[in-house]
């Protein structure tokens, strides 16, 4: 992280159940939400769909060969383009605005992160996932995160319905 990173991750990390963004029923994204959250992914042959049970967009994953685009506009889910390495999905992910985290703990994202997910299935029950991060404004170099998921088949994606400004325990002053 620079120097800055660091002081901002602090001051989130005092504060992370009043002002993470999904305390204030903002969206996770990407890839915040695909680490904590149980997901879909519907395949078609042009395009995948995940269903996030947290309070997000569906996110698209285009296979279709189309390239990123020049100059995206900034969104929650980012915008991504897959490819198959093998038996190993590849999704490249830019386009993201600057309000959501990368994780819960409050390291932050900006609107030129660039995000490589590879998602590899290696038994029937059972998913890695690695994700490479490059943000040059909050961090001095590429980094990655590997996590196991757990497949669920035959499972529903639960409703999570949040209306931002909605008061509950976490978001009242104790003063009231």
């Amino acid at each position: 992280m620079k120097p800055g990173t660091a002081t901002l991750v602090q001051e989130r990390t005092a504060t992370q159940h009043r002002d993470s963004p999904t305390s204030h029923c903002l969206p996770g994204g990407v890839p915040f939400s695909t680490l904590i959250a149980p997901f879909k992914i519907i395949q078609t042959p042009i395009e995948i769909v995940m269903l996030l049970e947290d309070n997000n967009p569906p996110r698209q994953i285009y296979l279709d060969g189309r390239p990123l685009p020049k100059d995206p506009e900034p969104s929650w889910m980012g915008y991504s383009s897959g490819k198959w390495d093998g038996d190993t999905l590849v999704v490249d992910t830019i386009g993201f605005q600057d309000r959501s985290w990368i994780d819960s703990v409050g390291h932050p994202r900006s609107e030129g992160m660039r995000v490589t997910e590879r998602f590899h299935r290696r038994d029937f029950g059972h998913m890695d996932l690695e994700v490479t991060f490059n943000d040059p404004k909050y961090y001095t170099r590429p980094f990655t995160v590997k996590a196991p998921i757990r497949l669920l088949p035959d499972s529903d994606v639960l409703e999570s319905i949040c209306a931002e400004g909605e008061k509950d325990r976490v978001h009242l002053d104790s003063r009231q």
